[in-house]
């Protein structure tokens, strides 16, 4: 576990390959159980860059990391890496750029169940009209992520509403 401007993360390797971060409370975090061995070594890298970005100096991660989903996820999680800092899309963009605006709620799921939040920058995926919608680590962490961005990024297109570092919530 990490302590961060979010509060408190938990990250997973497999090898020298981050697999996880979750939050306290996470909808999809597997069991602890199988998590291994707990450990702070070999996260330094991974604790530095997310400090890094939470700090507005860093716009993406440059880690190894793995993801163990299903096809239809990956491909999700594929489309999740394109998103630009400072950038939001909707899931029935997603499903469109998928090839089939009725998969939104699949589209949902999928950002829902990655297992790599903030580095697999799901939380750039708003609902319908731009709604702020569904987060696994909470609404206010999205919106701090998202006001972080717009704060530095001059392209950001994500409307600012400073919120309290959600970490103190």
């Amino acid at each position: 576990m990490i302590e961060t401007a979010l509060g408190r993360l938990t990250l997973v390797a497999d090898g020298a390959r981050l697999c996880g971060m979750y939050f306290p409370g996470h909808w999809t975090r597997p069991d602890r159980a199988s998590f291994g061995v707990p450990s702070v070594q070999g996260f330094e890298e991974a604790a530095g860059q997310l400090e890094e970005y939470l700090v507005g100096t860093r716009r993406t991660f440059d880690l190894p990391t793995v993801t163990a989903g299903e096809a239809f996820d990956e491909r999700v999680w594929a489309l999740l890496r394109e998103i630009p800092y400072g950038a939001t899309i909707g899931y029935g963009d997603l499903a469109r750029e998928l090839g089939d605006a009725r998969l939104a709620r699949a589209v949902g799921g999928a950002v829902g169940r990655n297992p790599l939040s903030v580095i697999v920058p799901c939380h750039r995926v708003l609902g319908a009209g731009g709604a702020l919608t569904g987060y696994a680590g909470g609404l206010r962490r999205k919106r701090f992520l998202l006001d972080l961005e717009v704060a530095h990024s001059p392209d950001a297109v994500v409307a600012p509403l400073f919120a309290p570092c959600p970490a103190a919530a």
